[in-house]
Order: C-alpha cells, then sequence, then structure tokens
C-alpha cells in the first residue's frame, strides 16, 4: 500500500515541484536552527581530488553547482536537442510565439531589476537573476489545475521555459564568465573534437562520449568558463540515433531525468535556499537587491510573457494557443516567474558575499512564491471546467 502510494506520487507532473518546495523549506529551517552550524560548515567542507597536487579543490558548495549542475545542465542540453530535431522546436511556426514571449520575458525582469538596482555597482551584476523560469516548478503548478486548461497552453508553457533555458545558458556564457585561461580552454577542445567525430559518425557505445565530457567539463571549469556549459555541449554530441536506429539520446534521457528531477534539483535547493531570517525586518524585503528580484519576477514576467503574446496575437502575428482564453494564458505568464532553481543559480554566480546572496534567496523565494499562487489561483478561476477534448485532441 505504502509502495503504491510512493509511485504514484513520483509519477504526478506535480512531485518534482512539490520536493523542491520540501527541500527548500528544510534549508530554510536548518539554516535557523541550532544545526546552522553544522549546514554552513558542512557546505563550506573542502573536497579534493588532486594527482601530484594537481586537480580540483573546492567547498562541497561549489561542487553541487558546478559538479552537479553539470549533469542538470546536461539532461537540459539532451531536452533542447531533442525539442529541435524532432520536437516543439523543430517547425520555426510553432516556436514564434513561446519564442517571442521568451525574449520579452527575459528582458522586462531584467529592467524591472536595474530600476531599482542601476546605481548600486555592487548589486547591479544581478540583473539576470529574474530572468529565468524553472521548467519543473512551473509545469509542477500547472500540473495541480489539472484538465481544466487545454494541453496546448502545457506547450506553450514548455516552449517558452526551454527557449527560456537556452537563454539563460547563454547569459552564463556570455557575462558570467571568471579570468579567461586560454590554454585550458584549447585543451577543452581535445575531447570536444573527438565527442563531435562520435556524433558524426553516430556511434552507439555512449560510455567513451561521457567520458570526454567529464574531461571537457574539468578543462572548461579551469578556463573559467563556467562549467555547466560543458554540460549542454556533451549533450549535443549524443547521437540521436546510432548506426542500429536506436537512440542513445532518448535513452539517457529518459533515464537521467528522474535523477536530476528527485535527487540533483532538491539537493541543490537544499544547499542553495537556506535563508538566514534572523534580524530581517519588513524593510529587509523592500532592499534594492531582494526587491529588485521579486519585482522582475512577479511583475517583469508577467508583464514581459503576456504583454509580447498579447501584441504578437492582435498583431496578426501568431496565433493564440488553441482552447485557451486570456485569462489563461495571464496565469501561465504569472507561473513563468517561478524562478527558483535556474534564478539561485545565477544568484550565486553573481555574489561571493553570503549578505548579498541572503537578499538574494529572499528576492528569489517571495517572487516565486507570489508568482506561483497568483498563477495557480487565475488559472483555477479562468478554468472551472475541465478543457473539451477536442481541444485537448488537437494538441
Amino acid at each position: 500500500m505504502l509502495l503504491r502510494a510512493i509511485d504514484r506520487f513520483f509519477s504526478h507532473e506535480a512531485s518534482g515541484g512539490i520536493l523542491l518546495i520540501v527541500a527548500a523549506l528544510a534549508a530554510m529551517i536548518v539554516a535557523n536552527s541550532a544545526l546552522s552550524g553544522v549546514y554552513e560548515g558542512v557546505l563550506g567542507a573542502y573536497l579534493a581530488v588532486t594527482i601530484s597536487g594537481e586537480g580540483l579543490e573546492k567547498p562541497l558548495i561549489l561542487w553541487i553547482n558546478d559538479g552537479l549542475m553539470a549533469i542538470f545542465f546536461f539532461l537540459i542540453g539532451l531536452e533542447l536537442k531533442r525539442e529541435l530535431l524532432e520536437g516543439k522546436l523543430k517547425n520555426p511556426s510553432d516556436v514564434v510565439l513561446p519564442g517571442m514571449a521568451a525574449v520579452g520575458g527575459m528582458v522586462l525582469p531584467a529592467l524591472f531589476f536595474l530600476a531599482f538596482n542601476w546605481g548600486n555597482p555592487v548589486t547591479v551584476g544581478g540583473w539576470a537573476i529574474p530572468a529565468a523560469t524553472d521548467i519543473a516548478f512551473a509545469l509542477g503548478v500547472l500540473a495541480l489545475v489539472g484538465d481544466r486548461v487545454p494541453s496546448s497552453l502545457k506547450i506553450f508553457l514548455l516552449t517558452l521555459a526551454i527557449l527560456d533555458d537556452m537563454g539563460a545558458i547563454l547569459i552564463i556564457a556570455l557575462f558570467y564568465t571568471a579570468e579567461l585561461k586560454v590554454d585550458y580552454l584549447f585543451l577543452a577542445l581535445i575531447p570536444a573534437v573527438l565527442m563531435f567525430w562520435m556524433n558524426m559518425r553516430r556511434w552507439h557505445r555512449v560510455a567513451p562520449i561521457l567520458l570526454l565530457g567529464v574531461v571537457m567539463w574539468f578543462f572548461v571549469l579551469k578556463s573559467g568558463v563556467h562549467a555547466t556549459l560543458a554540460g549542454v555541449l556533451t549533450a549535443f554530441f549524443i547521437p540521436l540515433k546510432d548506426k542500429w536506429g536506436k537512440s542513445p539520446l532518448h535513452s539517457i534521457e529518459h533515464g537521467l531525468a528522474p535523477y536530476v528531477l528527485f535527487g540533483i534539483i532538491p539537493i541543490f535547493a537544499f544547499a542553495n535556499a537556506g535563508v538566514v531570517l534572523t534580524g530581517i525586518s519588513f524593510a529587509d524585503l523592500l532592499a534594492p537587491l531582494p526587491l529588485g528580484i521579486a519585482s522582475g519576477l512577479v511583475l517583469g514576467k508577467m508583464v514581459g510573457v503576456f504583454g509580447i503574446t498579447y501584441l504578437m496575437v492582435r498583431l496578426g502575428l501568431a496565433r493564440k494557443p488553441h482552447g485557451a482564453n486570456w485569462a489563461q494564458i495571464f496565469g501561465v505568464a504569472c507561473l513563468a516567474g517561478i524562478g527558483f532553481t535556474m534564478s539561485l543559480f545565477i544568484g550565486s554566480l553573481s555574489f561571493d558575499d553570503q549578505e548579498l546572496m541572503n537578499g538574494v534567496r529572499l528576492g528569489v523565494l517571495c517572487g516565486s512564491l507570489i508568482s506561483g499562487v497568483t498563477g495557480f489561483v487565475a488559472l483555477r478561476l479562468s478554468s472551472t471546467e475541465p478543457a473539451p477534448a477536442e481541444a485537448q485532441a488537437a494538441q
């Protein structure tokens, strides 16, 4: 009976989002309890992998953010490649509306953040924090509404979030590169070229590609470019079809997804969501950094996604998602403001100072919570009956 209940939970679309909430709450409880010293001590403990003094030595929090999150981005890369070659991003006409909405949903949040932080050279570098959408969380909240919304809205939100992640990857590559070490970057080209050759040969053994991906991850990390990009690049070298007609990409994506959704992302959330509430007052919520992040996620995402979608449809440049009304699209635009995992990740790249990171966590948690609740309520009130079967079937 218990095993059946556990299986039903992990099979539900909202389970990933629920685990994220549990992990974030656990982090906040521990960070504000007598265990706070242990929490900070464990995350700050240095782990080293060296040979003759050469290798990597980093605190646990960076092994999580640079290592485990590279696997998360590897999964995103697999999804992007699959969608580009045979999925929702294959036909340009299907990408126009969510693509433009994604652009609006990245530009407007950044502008809202800059409106509060423009004159502050210490915090202005966090402009990209509210520009990202947490796919698992947003789709999890949408799943809680059930079949009251047409499946076209789920496809719209999923495509928007995928394109949003592409934008986040470009932002990380262009704006969050540390001091560049060209020698390590050239060394990273060696495994990249070998993986490219294997991909072109439709190599059916993926273990050599994955091992070369680990080597590339090491060199990219040492070069100063953020190592999570190595995860995306490795994913693009996994063949969609091997020479026997089987799909290594599908197999890896299917097998890896549960470990990322139910393991890596909750671990990341637990390590990064520990807001220290001691001494925090309402005035702290109105400080430029958390206020800029929260307003970007809540207002910037909503205005950017909904505003661009409305303009594109009204100008005849795109068609509204089949079977959806404007109130439902507004609800989905609000759900796009759930930044959480990606926003916390970009925040960790933006600031090393723990006090600033506490402000980041505060802004991300408040903004994501407001966006999630607003989106859920809007969808629930605008979707009182199950979506028509023909609207579902049309997708």
